[in-house]
């Protein structure tokens, strides 16, 4: 027997930030929305957790505080290697949150809105068909949409790639701890950056006093020290102030969750009819803290233009146009990080110049006539 086909205005693929922004602004401006997410539940994701200035803003803007689902304060930057330390104040004070618990607050307030929210949701293809799109789900389902919104993260869905980023040889590791009282309070209010050769990472408190220790390593110097456990193991040992973070520290999970590639300086520029949002849009390297902000924005931007009634190419070009100053200064940074040089280098120039620190964080923001989050309602 074969599959009824279910017809739907608006398609959301992805449960993320960009997907959950995009589904509540058109479900709030009384359109019909349905946003399919492949897992069953809110879960973990490679990602820094960190939320800048703007990225409050937009939460602001969606109802949703951090605070109330108990992010925490971050107000300094360390830069440590086994070449030294400096720190600096932020230009603004930021917050640090899980991907598992940020996620679900954002699903729960699309469904507020009116937006049809299925979890447990996984498309399998998806092909343009005369003027609509074609999804068709793992469960055998399928659905008729006019408009197709793609917020499905940094993992691309089969048969509509992104294309390749300009900085596209990193692996992704995530990994939840719990640390001892005292080098909880050590870090509270602080990010700390490692760099090492090959990669940086970076370690600060999400909710409930949990240490998120994200980082990115060249597969080259993957390939050459092993597995996770030896390349934390090297970590360990080439640097003092993350040994001392984690001694005697309790990893939360089993193993640490990877991503491969990620496609840096990623920037879209058309979307072949479809709405590309997030990471789908554009992939900032981590260490900037504003992959979560450009989430958001991206998601806003595309339902602001859409329901003015812009098309997917003219959002693109705008939003390309937004983020492409920024994007080419932080991937510039984030290869120079990876070097062998970079990791010897940098930490000594920024102790030298604490200010670079402050300019390279407000240098690859947002920029702010682009915030939308300060006027739109």
């Amino acid at each position: 027997m074969s599959a009824v086909l279910r017809r739907v205005d608006h398609l959301v693929i992805g449960g993320g930030p960009a997907g959950s922004m995009v589904a509540m602004r058109l479900a709030a401006a009384g359109r019909e929305v349905t946003l399919l997410e492949k897992e069953r539940t809110a879960h973990h994701k490679v990602c820094g957790e960190f939320m800048s200035g703007e990225a409050i803003e937009y939460l602001n803007l969606a109802g949703v505080n951090p605070l109330d689902l108990g992010a925490a304060a971050i107000r300094t930057i360390r830069m440590c290697s086994k070449h030294g330390v400096s720190e600096a104040d932020l230009p603004f004070t930021a917050l640090s949150l899980s991907r598992r618990a940020l996620d679900a607050a954002m699903m729960a307030r699309a469904a507020e809105k009116g937006c049809a929210v299925r979890l447990g949701s996984l498309v399998e293809r998806l092909t343009r068909r005369d003027a609509n799109w074609l999804v068709e789900l793992q469960n055998g389902e399928l659905l008729s949409a006019r408009t197709v919104f793609l917020a499905n993260g940094k993992h691309d869905l089969r048969g509509w790639e992104r294309g390749r980023g300009v900085q596209g040889d990193l692996i992704g590791f995530k990994m939840h701890w719990q640390l001892t009282p005292a080098q909880i309070e050590v870090l509270r209010g602080a990010l700390e950056m490692f760099l090492f050769p090959g990669g940086y990472g970076g370690l600060s408190l999400v909710e409930g006093d949990a240490a998120n220790f994200c980082l990115v390593v060249r597969r080259s110097e993957m390939r050459r020290i092993g597995g996770w456990t030896e390349l934390l193991a090297n970590l360990l040992d080439d640097n003092r102030e993350l040994r001392e973070r984690l001694q005697c520290a309790k990893a939360l999970w089993e193993r640490p969750l990877a991503i491969s590639p990620i496609p840096y300086g990623y920037l879209v520029r058309g979307g072949c009819g479809l709405w590309r949002v997030g990471d789908q849009a554009a992939v900032i390297p981590s260490f900037t803290g504003d992959g979560i902000s450009i989430a958001l924005h991206s998601g806003t931007l595309a339902a602001e233009m859409y329901l003015a009634g812009a098309g997917e190419d003219e959002f693109h070009r705008k939003l390309n146009k937004q983020l492409r100053r920024g994007m080419l200064l932080a991937t510039q940074i984030s290869r120079a990080m990876v070097t062998g040089a970079g990791s010897a280098v940098m930490p000594l120039s920024l102790s030298l110049y604490p200010n670079a620190m402050r300019w390279i964080a407000a240098s690859t923001r947002i920029p702010e006539e682009a915030m939308l989050a300060k006027h739109a309602s």
